[in-house]
């Protein structure tokens, strides 16, 4: 159809590619230059290169009378090469955001005693030595030890410990932990900088910083193909100049080189991988923050793992229940009863299995809580403790027989409550982080890929080593404090490990900043989520082996990709030169070169879709608990850190 207005289709089109030249593809000049300046050469000069060439020579060719020009190939190829700089950049996150979550941890303001007088002050104005009243369910300002009172601790968000702790005078707390039960006076020991929390932060802050991101082989690749660019376009012009062929004809075999040599193919060759990549692990619910992350999950020959909410579910059930001197079932009754009436963790693992089992509800009365002890309460006439050794010492109750079973269980690495009926024990119920259900097939899944796995927990050994034996975990790494699991990364990296970390709290904020791939669980805090560069949405660690799959897939149509893009330039660059134009009468004109360079496109894009052929692990559904049907799995929500 021809051009309106009576304009020369040259014309017409030189006025549609000037928004695009000048706006669009402003990027790439602009980024060329910056470069030549600092002695280099990237893909933004050869994208300069490429579209510069091409457009300035339909230029003189327009204005010297019309011909053929290539406007419409430098417009394609800006847009290409603008999309896979888009893909890019709009999956890149910062740390800045990350680090701002962990400073909204710590409470705003600090209740300090003053003169017997609880004033409420800025969290900022708390001083070592002060004072500091602490009431159930608030935050603990800053880290301090107990003057007086007993309560329990959750120390989840900053240790990643799934069980309350136990706090007496004497004993250590943590800024930003969450007191639950009883009322504390703390002494301040360490604020501001000098915090427990702070220090989480400025190590997310220096792991970040000293992560410097890999050398993509297309930089590399790049920078010799524009070196090839430049040097083949000018030789090409002056040889053909002193063959004598004049001006145009000699232009005409440069720009052919120049126009052979654009990154069209090589451009697209790693971002295209990773669109499909990404897209795919999209679809299993793994999010790659960025190119870096696909990429550097092939090079991964170590995944470590935290125990609490990665491996395991993160909240305690019951395992073990010991009877004696009564049934099973009237036990769990007379303990449910007890234990509806409080708020602690273990309480509400205690009320789930009498549910599961059916027991009737019983009424109670006089129930009272006794902090870092258990709790008592009369049931249908009768008294009902249930509580730690502490609590049956403070009754005393004794245990006879049960001590030995409360002693196995306890070395096992579970919780061991103790259940006392009028002045007489019958029975302990044992209770433990229970693991996830596809945790097992997981770390099975990444022993296939030849994949070495760590477990790294602050829980004590016994507790770790029970999930471990359970799983068939290769290396198990307990009793760590929260400062100290990014120096554990590290010293594996020291080691020569490639490492990759998967983790879900606060605590493995560091840890996953320090490792070469941090992975999150989704269901884990914003924290975590910012500071990883993989999220696991469905908070199944199974998916860790579909990222190492993906990544591996990815890396290997990526290295094809820019073997055929290399190797075609390598080919196409002579027959565009002319080489065989004397001898042969073959040459190459640039429209031909423009579909030949698409040609090559297609060739990339097809080889990157059949990375959709990759097999991954199959989904597992997790076990519906007996005697019930599994409802559908929820969806999980987004988590804020990757909107």
């Amino acid at each position: 159809m021809p051009a309106p207005f009576g304009l020369r289709d040259d014309v017409f089109s030189l006025i549609l590619s000037l928004p695009v030249v000048f706006y669009s593809a402003w990027i790439f000049f602009d980024g060329a230059f910056r470069a030549l300046r600092a002695r280099t050469l990237d893909m933004m000069v050869l994208v300069a290169v490429a579209v510069g060439a091409g457009w300035l020579y339909s230029v003189v060719v327009t204005f010297t009378g019309g011909g053929e020009v290539f406007y419409e190939a430098a417009t394609v190829l800006t847009t290409f090469v603008l999309l896979g700089h888009w893909l890019e950049m709009r999956a890149r996150g910062g740390a800045t955001d990350a680090v701002r979550t962990l400073l909204e941890l710590a409470p705003s303001q600090a209740v300090v005693l003053r003169d017997g007088q609880p004033v409420e002050v800025p969290t900022s104005e708390v001083v070592t030595g002060d004072l500091l009243l602490v009431r159930p369910g608030a935050k603990i300002p800053v880290d301090a030890v107990v003057e007086e009172g007993e309560s329990e601790v959750d120390e989840s968000m900053v240790t990643g410990e799934s069980m309350p702790v136990e706090k007496a005078p004497g004993a250590d707390v943590i800024g930003a932990s969450i007191n639950t039960t009883g009322t504390l006076r703390v002494r301040a020991a360490r604020v501001g900088a000098d915090t427990a929390l702070a220090q989480i932060v400025k190590m997310v802050q220096e792991a970040q910083n000293s992560k410097a991101p890999g050398q993509r082989l297309a930089d590399r690749a790049a920078f010799w193909l524009v070196f090839v660019a430049l040097i083949g376009g000018t030789v090409t012009f002056a040889v053909w100049m002193l063959a004598g062929v004049g001006v145009a004809q000699a232009m005409l075999f440069a720009i052919t080189v120049v126009v052979i040599t654009c990154p069209d193919a090589l451009g697209l060759a790693t971002p295209t991988a990773i669109m499909v990549g990404t897209g795919m692990g999209a679809k299993r619910g793994v999010l790659f923050k960025n190119a870096t992350a696909l990429e550097g999950m092939a090079r991964i020959d170590t995944v470590v793992m935290d125990k609490t909410g990665t491996l395991t579910k993160g909240e305690p059930e019951v395992t073990d229940v010991v009877a004696a001197g009564m049934g099973e079932d009237e036990m769990l009754a007379l303990v449910a009863a007890v234990e509806r009436e409080s708020e602690h963790p273990l309480a509400r693992a205690i009320d789930r299995r009498a549910a599961e089992r059916g027991v009737p509800v019983l009424s109670v009365s006089e129930f009272l809580n006794v902090p870092g002890h258990g709790a008592t309460a009369t049931v249908d006439g009768r008294r009902v403790l249930v509580g730690n050794l502490r609590l049956m010492a403070r009754e005393n109750v004794e245990l006879g027989d049960l001590a030995v079973s409360r002693d196995e269980l306890a070395a096992s690495g579970r919780t061991a409550v103790l259940v006392a009926v009028d002045g007489r024990a019958v029975g302990v119920i044992a209770l433990a982080d229970a693991a996830r259900d596809t945790a097992a097939a997981a770390v099975a899944a990444l022993h296939e890929s030849g994949i070495e796995v760590v477990m790294l927990s602050g829980d004590n050994e016994a507790t770790a080593l029970r999930i471990a034996d359970q799983l068939g975990i290769d290396t198990v790494i307990a009793e760590v404090l929260p400062g100290d699991k990014a120096n554990k990364i590290a010293e594996l990296q020291q080691a020569g490990k490639r490492v990759a970390m998967v983790g879900d709290g606060v605590n493995d904020a560091p840890a996953l900043a320090q490792a070469d791939i941090g992975i999150a669980i989704g269901a884990g805090t914003d924290v975590a989520i910012e500071t990883a560069d993989i999220v696991l949405m469905r908070s199944d660690p199974l998916d860790v082996s579909v990222a190492l799959r993906i990544g591996k897939g990815t890396v290997g149509k990526e290295r094809q990709n820019l073997a055929w893009a290399i190797g075609y330039n390598v080919i196409a660059l002579p027959i565009a030169a002319g080489v065989f134009y004397p001898a042969f009468g073959l040459m190459l004109r640039p429209e031909i070169a423009a579909l030949s360079m698409s040609g090559s496109t297609v060739i990339v894009t097809v080889n990157a879709l059949l990375l959709k052929q990759l097999r991954l692990p199959a989904q597992q559904a997790p076990a519906a608990p007996q005697g019930q049907a599994r409802e559908p799995e929820p969806t999980a929500p987004v988590p804020s850190g990757i909107r």
